[in-house]
């Protein structure tokens, strides 16, 4: 750096809401903190930036950096939680670039010099997209497909009335040619999260003919479940699900510990069924918690879609535009063809329910870069991407792995790999961390559990999130309140399960498994190896490791901005987004802005993240979003729709569990 004028350093850090890279570039002095309004005098009266970081764990005025004696320095003000550089406590040091400050849930990276030429950590971060007519991950996509087709005038789709208007006629849309059908209810991505709102809308009284649920797979859970499978978690193996968390059950009972119980009982393993209630009652304390298996999440889904008609309400297609109408309802645009077959056509509903998911998942930058360079898609894959093929080669002939990550994919990675070393012990793992988490994120007087710097917790949010103080609270909160909240709660954790740490400490204890801490530079291919070049702390230069395979378990992407069709209704609509960047909706998840007349449209799932509900993408918070929505509909005497009092509530009750149809 040259002193003789004010100096520029790039703070990188990866957001703890929304997992998405964030960069600045910012002029020294930089004060960071909770609120920046109000600073002291010796510092208010110089020239100085303000990087505002949202959690309740970082100090009003916590630290600032600053340059004194040629050197650039960190100098804690007297914050109640302190700081870490590189993992070690300091409260005032030296820094270098390429350190980590871990301020509260933050871990940010400073650089400079030559460091800034280019960084990985760049706003436009990789994605590996969703086929939009297999559905399934397209590896190679080169970008997001666009919302409307160009060949020609006549043949373009959406129709140009969908273009500009912010409402159509409906005469247009019949004057087209093309098949209109009109709905009551529409939900829009036919997943677990449409799956459980027309669960409810049949429980509530709608009939299956006033129901269509839109999307590409005919099962609700065909995506969750291949990557649960990609991911490594077989139809045996545990979900990281509460037991009454129950798509198939909004009632929760019986939950899934007592079914499983039930059939151990029946097959008299006696001890199994005793031991998943206790789990239950005992769970987090004086047992590890409960969740059920994958397999017997489907088959319950699976069993639900057959008693509520599914099929019926199910209609293959592709939404490619959403429009208000002239008359207080809302057109759909929409693909029904495949690849050698073109069918378009349109939908009118009179409510629209946005279950999306996710239409991306996060790929590292570095990685992607990698990949674009070489085209090789065999060595550096996404643990959501199909690559049992890795775990056969690895039980061949043995090799390293380089593991990204430390959430619950890889703490499933890990165990796959455990067991593959069974059949071949010369398997290596080499688990590369950004930095050393020596605690965890605290709020209030709970601190989480932190080993071999994994941060340990039951599910993805504390429990209060889903029904308790935490919920209220989050749902009075303003968007400033609701952000702090949710960096606070949330962030990369993986479940307590003692097989997984007893794998950690074996690992550690015989020396297959190692954790390197650092920042990537870059990764090159280097004979048969990748050669993965960090920034290593301890050596304080850039040390190289190699390795034959690079698993990235760094999760899934639901940037609005992603979804051809979201962005096309923000854009159109010009709809606000919350703090996160998803869509901004009430307390009942309605997206207020798209009301028409008596027309309503509600979101659900991750495009919601950052509102008024934390767990939005969970089981039980997708249950409880179309709860809410329904409510709002049944308030507002939607068609077919009739509150439950607690004697129909039973009485549908007793229609579950006999497998009868809401409508008998």
């Amino acid at each position: 750096m040259n002193s003789s004028q004010r100096q520029e350093v790039k703070l990188s850090w990866e957001d703890p809401v929304t997992s998405e890279y964030q960069n600045l570039l910012v002029q020294i002095p930089i004060a960071l903190g909770r609120q920046l309004n109000q600073m002291p005098g010796e510092i208010a009266q110089r020239q100085v930036s303000r990087v505002v970081l949202n959690s309740s764990a970082v100090s009003r005025y916590h630290a600032l950096i600053d340059w004194e004696n040629n050197s650039c320095v960190i100098r804690d003000r007297n914050s109640k939680n302190g700081i870490l550089i590189n993992g070690q406590r300091r409260k005032n040091t030296i820094l270098e670039s390429g350190d980590v400050i871990e301020i509260g849930p933050y871990e940010i990276i400073i650089t400079w010099g030559g460091d800034n030429k280019k960084s990985i950590f760049e706003t436009n971060r990789s994605q590996i997209f969703f086929n939009p007519i297999t559905n399934s991950l397209d590896s190679e996509s080169e970008g997001i497909p666009s919302v409307v087709t160009t060949a020609s005038e006549s043949d373009r789709f959406p129709p140009p009335e969908f273009a500009t208007p912010l409402q159509v006629s409906l005469q247009d849309i019949y004057t087209s040619g093309l098949s209109v059908d009109e709905i009551d209810y529409l939900t829009i991505g036919a997943g677990i999260g449409s799956f459980v709102f027309v669960d409810c809308l049949r429980i509530f009284g709608v009939t299956a003919d006033k129901i269509i649920a839109l999307g590409i797979d005919r099962k609700p859970y065909s995506r969750y479940k291949q990557l649960c499978l990609n991911s490594q978690i077989p139809l045996k193996e545990r979900l990281r699900s509460n037991s009454d968390s129950c798509p198939d059950n909004i009632w929760g009972f019986p939950s899934y510990a007592w079914r499983e119980a039930w059939h151990d009982l029946l097959r008299l393993r006696l001890f199994d069924a005793i031991g998943n209630l206790w789990q239950v009652f005992a769970e987090p304390t004086l047992a590890q918690t409960y969740t059920p298996r994958a397999g017997n999440v489907f088959d319950s889904i699976d069993r639900e879609i057959k008693r509520i008609g599914w099929e019926k309400m199910y209609r293959y297609g592709r939404v490619l535009a959403i429009r208000k109408t002239t008359d207080g309802r809302y057109a759909i645009a929409y693909s029904r063809g495949t690849r050698d077959k073109r069918e378009r056509a349109f939908l009118i509903a009179n409510y629209l329910y946005l279950a999306t998911g996710y239409p991306a998942i996060k790929f590292l930058p570095d990685l992607q870069a990698y990949r674009e360079e070489t085209q090789d898609f065999q060595s550096v894959v996404n643990a959501y991407e199909a690559h049992d093929y890795v775990y056969e080669n690895l039980k061949k002939r043995g090799g390293t792995v380089l593991i990204r990550g430390r959430g619950i994919v890889a703490s499933r990675i890990i165990q796959r790999i455990y067991e593959t070393r069974r059949d071949n012990p010369n398997i290596g793992v080499i688990h590369l961390m950004r930095s050393p988490k020596p605690k965890g994120n605290q709020f209030k007087k709970a601190e989480r559990f932190v080993e071999n710097h994994f941060e340990f917790q039951p599910f993805n949010w504390p429990k209060a999130c889903w029904g308790g103080d935490l919920r209220f609270q989050l749902e009075r909160a303003d968007s400033q309140q609701r952000q702090s909240l949710i960096a606070d709660w949330g962030g990369t954790t993986t479940a307590a399960r003692k097989d997984w740490r007893d794998t950690i400490d074996e690992g550690l204890r015989e020396g297959w498994y190692k954790i390197e801490f650092g920042q990537v530079e870059k990764v090159e291919k280097e004979a048969d190896f990748l050669i993965t070049y960090i920034k290593n702390k301890n050596f304080k230069s850039t040390i190289h490791l190699q390795t034959d395979y690079i698993i990235d378990a760094t999760g899934l992407d639901a940037d609005v901005k992603v979804s051809p069709l979201l962005n096309d209704l923000v854009t159109h609509y010009n709809l606000p987004l919350n703090f996160a960047g998803r869509l901004a909706v009430s307390n009942d998840f309605e997206i207020e802005q798209m009301r028409n007349s008596t027309g309503k449209i509600y979101a659900a799932g991750a495009i919601t993240l950052g509102g008024p509900y934390a767990a939005v993408d969970s089981f039980l918070g997708l249950q409880y979003t179309a709860l809410r929505a329904i409510e709002s509909l049944a308030a507002s005497r939607s068609p077919g729709l009739k509150k439950l009092s607690p004697l129909n509530s039973f009485q549908q009750w007793l229609k579950w569990l006999n497998n009868r149809s809401p409508d008998e």
